[in-house]
């Protein structure tokens, strides 16, 4: 019988809790599965080493997107298949892969639903599954930590966008696939691996997260009149219709900043540093899914 792992983030809860995680596993004959709580997400890679080495066949993720984040960083390329139980605020990875905030359904998926190979990209040799960026994107997503985002939800980073609508534009240099492709001011760099990311707009239109391709999004808008005219498109899933907007898919892809940024991860936060090298990983992650998901 396959062996089951739950690595699961404490602070994270909806429905039943982990309780009902628990129970649920048990009606399905799972009683004593390997299980490991954390704090804080960060301190999920060392209970994902442990389960590997236990030989877990099946790992339930409990958390939001930085939890998965931080499992798949350890478990890419384990051929372990994750099972996405989504108890955070986003959830990204879940929402493009329909899978719903319900304990009792995401668990019937990770036992019985389809298994998915994914491409996951890299930042500095660091592995995410949904996004990563600097620029406006990391400010606000760095503004809305400390608790702000337990305390206030998806409304945190509408708070913390706000603030950062007036920044100045930052100086980079894109290299996509060893070829110059931009030179100049940019207020936001964002690379995605599906096509629904920052609040689950419709980013990056017909993306696939096993394309072996990464989508690249620049936007170049200043102040309020130009940022609402690209997040007006967006939220119509049309961004490359706006002026201030360049996109383009990639398989590697170098940053250089002027100044040291901070840049993000699936919505968490990373320091500060002048240097992005992304590469993609084509089919690295395989994760559970509904027998049907939408392309």
């Amino acid at each position: 019988m396959t062996t089951v792992a739950v690595l699961a983030h404490a602070g994270k809860s909806f429905g039943g809790g982990l309780p009902e995680l628990r129970r649920l596993l048990a009606e399905q004959g799972i009683a004593d599965p390997l299980w490991y709580e954390v704090g804080k997400s960060k301190e999920a890679p060392r209970f994902a080493r442990k389960v590997k080495k236990k030989g877990a066949g099946l790992v339930f993720v409990w958390g939001g997107d930085g939890m998965v984040q931080r499992c798949v960083h350890e478990l890419a390329g384990s051929e372990i298949p994750i099972a996405v139980v989504p108890a955070g605020t986003a959830n990204l990875l879940a929402h493009n892969l329909a899978i719903p905030q319900d304990i009792e359904t995401a668990l019937r998926i990770g036992l019985h639903g389809g298994r998915r190979p994914l491409d996951v990209g890299s930042v500095n040799g660091e592995r995410f599954a949904v996004m990563a960026g600097v620029g406006f994107d990391a400010l606000m997503i760095r503004d809305a930590g400390g608790g702000l985002k337990d305390r206030a939800g998806q409304l945190a980073y509408v708070w913390t966008g706000a603030k950062h609508l007036r920044e100045r534009p930052m100086r980079a240099r894109i290299r996509v696939d060893g070829a110059r492709w931009f030179k100049g001011d940019a207020s936001c760099i964002l690379v995605g691996n599906v096509g629904r990311v920052i609040g689950a707009l419709p980013v990056f239109e017909g993306a696939l997260p096993d394309d072996g391709r990464l989508d690249v999004g620049l936007v170049t808008a200043k102040g309020l009149v130009e940022w609402a005219r690209t997040l007006g498109r967006t939220v119509v899933g049309q961004p490359d219709g706006s002026p201030f907007v360049q996109t383009i898919t990639a398989s590697e892809v170098d940053i250089k900043l002027e100044n040291e940024m901070a840049y993000e991860l699936d919505g968490g936060d990373r320091p500060p540093t002048d240097r992005l090298k992304i590469r993609v990983e084509p089919a690295a992650i395989t994760v559970c899914v509904p027998d049907v998901v939408p392309s």
